[in-house]
């Protein structure tokens, strides 16, 4: 049976496992007495909302969440088994919501919530996309406006539709994936990479780069493939390339030693070390006098199991009394951290008008 849900209450939310008890309590926090119905996989929740699902966007919208990192709705609930007849099921199973599609460009997002699956994301989304499409919206995997939600677990499929933009990531479940590139480093890049893409920052192609506690280089490599040259500051070795690399100067010591004697001033400052958030943030704080006042700054802040939200708090109120933050979020590629932001206090502001 169809259950249709078009008042628009119900939401799926992904986070990582060990945060989504905190990804949860951001919804409740913007959305009071929305009811939690449980967990779909260990990364993915399924809640009732107080309200409806353009009210969560709109404060989601105000206030941004740090640890839920996809949002969509679920307007249609339909049981399935696990069996190449699900793809039938799931074709009837959009009635109710052809409607609310309208006529940007659309794709498809397939999340299959745990193994055994007969069929793979391909097939439902491409099943899916020829129901969808015979309404007159174009097929844009790349650049979708709108967003076909589907999360299959082992007896029920979730569907929903919504605009890309209000579901807080463009990717299904906002799982962003990278090719793993043959000179990669560590897997730590991909962190950097993401965070580029998200915060909508500008790689400095031809700039100066700080890269504190920069061993064993993920984040200095990053740099200079956009062309930037590198201070790579770190006691330990870097990877062999970038130690014969003329574009990375190698400063061998503590980032806390370096940071009084810096005469320089940088395009953009990254900090990935591995050190207690607030300690971390003071640091930080430290390099702000060497961030061009046009430039950008991003690091990760390292959180304990416990006392998760009073740390985090703790050190962004360090941080912004040197930067102005401009993005907290854990990402997809973040594990017990979350992924900082931030501009230079002096930032030249825009002109006026008028």
């Amino acid at each position: 049976m169809i259950v249709a849900d078009l008042t628009h209450r119900e939401v799926l939310f992904t986070a990582h496992t060990e945060a989504r008890d905190l990804a949860l309590s951001e919804i409740e926090a913007v959305v009071p007495g929305t009811v939690h119905r449980g967990w779909l996989a260990p990364d993915v929740g399924w809640a009732t909302l107080a309200g409806s699902w353009p009210d969560l966007v709109t404060r989601f919208t105000q206030r941004s969440p740090i640890f839920c990192r996809h949002i969509c709705p679920a307007q249609v609930r339909v049981p399935i088994g696990q069996v190449t007849e699900d793809l039938d099921v799931l074709a009837r199973a959009t009635t109710p919501l052809v409607d609310l599609l309208g006529p940007e460009p659309f794709s498809v997002q397939t999340r299959l919530l745990g193994n055994g699956w007969p069929y793979g994301p391909f097939d439902v989304n491409t099943r899916l996309a020829e129901v969808f499409a015979a309404g007159g919206a174009p097929v844009d995997v790349r650049r979708p406006v709108q967003v076909v939600s589907v999360a299959l677990t082992r007896a029920e499929a979730f569907l929903g539709v919504s605009r890309a933009v209000d579901n807080l990531s463009d990717w299904a479940g906002g799982a962003r994936r990278f090719r793993r590139d043959p000179d990669q480093i560590s897997r730590a890049e991909f962190k950097l990479l993401e965070a580029i893409e998200i915060f909508g920052l500008d790689p400095p192609a031809d700039g100066r780069v700080l890269d504190l506690g920069a061993a064993p280089g993920g984040w200095t490599r990053i740099m200079r493939s956009f062309g930037a040259a590198v201070v790579a500051v770190d006691p330990a070795d870097l990877a062999p390339a970038l130690a014969r690399d003329p574009g990375v100067r190698h400063v061998r010591g503590l980032a806390q030693a370096y940071l009084p004697t810096a005469r320089q001033q940088f395009a953009a400052i990254v900090n990935d070390m591995r050190m207690d958030a607030r300690d971390s943030a003071r640091l930080m704080g430290m390099a702000e006098q060497a961030l061009d006042p046009t430039g950008w700054a991003v690091m990760t802040l390292k959180l304990p199991k416990e006392g998760t939200s009073q740390v985090l708090s703790a050190a962004l109120a360090v941080l912004r009394r040197f930067y102005i933050v401009t993005g907290v979020r854990q990402l997809f590629h973040n594990r017990s951290e979350v992924t900082v932001a931030m501009r230079s206090r002096s930032a030249p502001r825009p002109a006026s008008r008028g």
